[in-house]
């Protein structure tokens, strides 16, 4: 698989793009040759990084979106098929963690927040561009959960189980879409120096953890026309797949 992919003349969606490891992927796939559609709720970051990617000899288009709103969804597919006609790589990044907190002690609001972003909004995502990722000649989808969905640890129910039910869809739509070129795979980050970090390990050196540019650069090699996996996970500390595709 191509370390370092040309990504030349291709058309990738990038969703919490604003910062993290969005915001370093969304460079990296720009300074590869993609055009890249920035997509967050913070204007200022996405700002940020139209600058970094024009000063990098790239080009993107900035999409303020809340993933909650599920009509403007529907609304970007439509608008990326006016333009381009097609979409060649999907990063499905944003997420948000709601609460560290007994199961039974999580408000609702927070609860719903957690599954309508990272879930709904998710699914709602990958319903709009599904049919644009088909038009495309390689078609790469990257959907980015968590080492939660599978630990599952105390006090991270409403995170983990929107992890686990994202990796879910994603490996269904992998299954869906296997004798196509569609590629759709799953990344675990593992712990990265990012905002969301700092909320959920208060008290942890940032230090010890890797940075999101680290991380983005891993996750790269996804978004490559020469892919051949579809329905894994790239776990990014390892350096390794997982495969969880049922036998024949």
């Amino acid at each position: 698989m191509t370390e370092n992919p040309d990504l030349s003349g291709r058309v990738a969606l990038v969703t919490g793009a604003s910062r993290g490891i969005g915001y370093h992927l969304a460079k990296q796939l720009a300074a590869a040759g993609a055009h890249v559609i920035a997509v967050a709720r913070t204007v200022g970051g996405l700002e940020e990084l139209d600058d970094e990617i024009k000063a990098g000899g790239g080009s993107a288009t900035l999409v303020p979106l809340d993933l909650t709103d599920m009509a403007g969804i529907d609304r970007l597919g439509g608008s990326i098929h006016e333009r381009w006609g097609k979409l060649d790589i999907l990063v499905a990044n944003a997420g948000v963690l709601g609460v560290i907190a007994p199961i039974g002690h999580v408000e609702a609001k927070v609860f719903d927040k957690v599954m309508a972003v990272n879930v709904t909004g998710t699914w709602r995502l990958i319903r709009s561009v599904d049919p644009l990722l088909r038009l495309s000649d390689a078609g790469r989808a990257i959907v980015m959960s968590s080492g939660a969905a599978h630990s599952a640890r105390a006090f991270w129910a409403p995170y983990a189980a929107s992890k686990a039910a994202v990796e879910a869809l994603a490996r269904s739509w992998a299954d869906e879409t296997k004798n196509m070129a569609l590629r759709v795979n799953i990344v675990d980050p593992g712990a990265t120096r990012t905002a969301m970090r700092a909320q959920a390990m208060p008290g942890e050196n940032p230090d010890t953890l890797p940075l999101p540019a680290d991380v983005a650069a891993s996750m790269l090699r996804l978004a490559s026309p020469s892919l051949t996996y579809t329905g894994r996970i790239w776990n990014v500390r390892k350096g390794s797949w997982t495969d969880y595709r049922l036998p024949e």
